[in-house]
């Protein structure tokens, strides 16, 4: 299966993607979109869809795993945030890619097996799995890997495919 991770942003939208087979990963391509600050936030999204949809047609991902929203405080960042994720969406469906959101806790459980496990060990062990010589950079770009490496590991058999699915 192949998969691509999203970190979702509007200032950077982090992005990896992988394949999982029989219990190996390989890393076909990570990095991030990102948009200039001073841009006007239409632009922001329209950067972030036609260039996710570029990527999305150049590796036919079967699924997209990507992190669900979670802010406490800034609610003005969460709308942004949001309508940044509602553009990735978006272009996951226009390409027929089907989504999987997971939470901050189901990622650190999956990649590092701790939920409470701190950004460091998840980005090591994200290195290791998939065996780079460096955690990438920017962190979103990391995160968008384990991310992807989240949805492999839950996916893998048919009981957690349910599980995720709610069937």
């Amino acid at each position: 299966m192949k998969i691509i991770g999203i970190d979702p942003g509007y200032a950077i939208v982090g992005y990896g993607v992988v394949s999982y087979d029989k219990g190996r990963f390989t890393t076909y391509d990570y990095g991030a979109i990102t948009t200039e600050a001073h841009t006007q936030f239409e632009g922001r999204l329209a950067k972030i869809y036609d260039e996710l949809s570029d990527i999305l047609t150049k590796h036919k991902p079967d699924y997209m795993s990507i992190e669900q929203l979670f802010f406490t405080t800034n609610q003005k960042t969460a709308i942004a945030v949001a309508q940044a994720r509602g553009v990735i969406l978006l272009a996951a469906k226009q390409h027929g890619v089907e989504v999987f959101e997971y939470t901050p806790l189901q990622v650190k459980q999956s990649v590092v097996g701790y939920g409470k496990a701190v950004k460091s060990q998840v980005m090591e062990m994200t290195r290791i799995l998939l065996h780079l010589k460096a955690v990438p950079k920017p962190d979103d770009t990391a995160d968008a890997l384990a991310i992807a490496i989240c949805h492999a590991h839950c996916a893998g058999s048919l009981l957690n495919r349910r599980l995720i699915q709610g069937v």
